[in-house]
């Protein structure tokens, strides 16, 4: 099934994380075809790749967690489109283990990537966006931070943790005319769920009221929504979670 073409997004501008495969890229998909002019960034080489593939306007590789990477990346995408209207945060790790094994480096290495370089991203876009009056920042986290997830304490950890900044963002600067947002997906079938095992898969997939996985085109949509006009303007401090009925809020 091909991308709905549409003029959501026609004038807007977005940086998408973590865009070189999965969800990211395919948000990044979506909003090209929605009209949007769009940077794609990941710390993989293979986002430029990735930007040519969707039509996106460019391509840059650069490390989320370190802070003066995340100044420059997010300067060169706001040069590059003219402003940025939209930000969508989509990268991250996933590894496995049981809290009473997981070592203390582990455990960083997942909030650094997965909580603070979305701190660093949103911090980072915020001041032009404020100036500007406007703007749309969406953090995809997942729905293990709601209910956690055995053997996953770090990640869901990590992921609550987006949530209660977005939320808390989002009471700051509303008024302003920025809203933030978070998507919580459940398991979706992208290369960062191989890092699961498959007995876990093959129970989780068991729990699910519909079922099956869910794709990162079935996400993506959520994206487009939040991101544009008028159908993303009431959602404030929202977590909205195309999840396959894991989490029913």
């Amino acid at each position: 099934m091909g991308i709905p073409q549409s003029t959501l997004l026609a004038g807007r501008t977005a940086l998408v994380t973590g865009a070189a495969s999965g969800i990211g890229r395919a948000i990044a998909a979506h909003f090209v075809a929605a009209g949007a002019r769009v940077v794609l960034a990941d710390r993989s080489e293979s986002v430029v790749d990735a930007a040519v593939d969707v039509g996106a306007t460019a391509g840059l590789v650069f490390d989320a967690t370190d802070e003066r990477q995340v100044t420059g990346a997010v300067a060169q995408a706001s040069d590059l489109l003219g402003g940025l209207d939209v930000l969508v945060t989509s990268h991250g790790i996933l590894t496995q283990s049981p809290l009473a094994q997981m070592s203390l480096a582990q455990w960083r290495e997942t909030l650094e990537v997965d909580l603070a370089s979305v701190f660093l991203l949103n911090r980072a876009v915020l001041p032009g966006m404020l100036a500007a009056g406007a703007g749309r920042i969406v953090n995809v986290a997942s729905q293990l931070g709601i209910k956690g997830g055995a053997s996953l304490a770090h990640y869901a950890a990590a992921k609550a943790g987006v949530m209660a900044m977005s939320k808390s963002t989002a009471l700051e600067v509303s008024s302003q005319g920025v809203l933030v947002n978070v998507i919580a997906p459940g398991p979706i079938e992208t290369p960062l769920l191989q890092g699961i095992d498959e007995d876990w898969r093959v129970a989780k997939r068991g729990e699910l009221p519909l079922g099956r996985f869910g794709t990162a085109d079935e996400v993506a949509p959520t994206a487009v929504l939040l991101a544009s006009d008028p159908g993303g303007n009431l959602f404030v401090g929202q977590v909205l979670g195309p999840n396959c009925g894991d989490v029913m809020p």
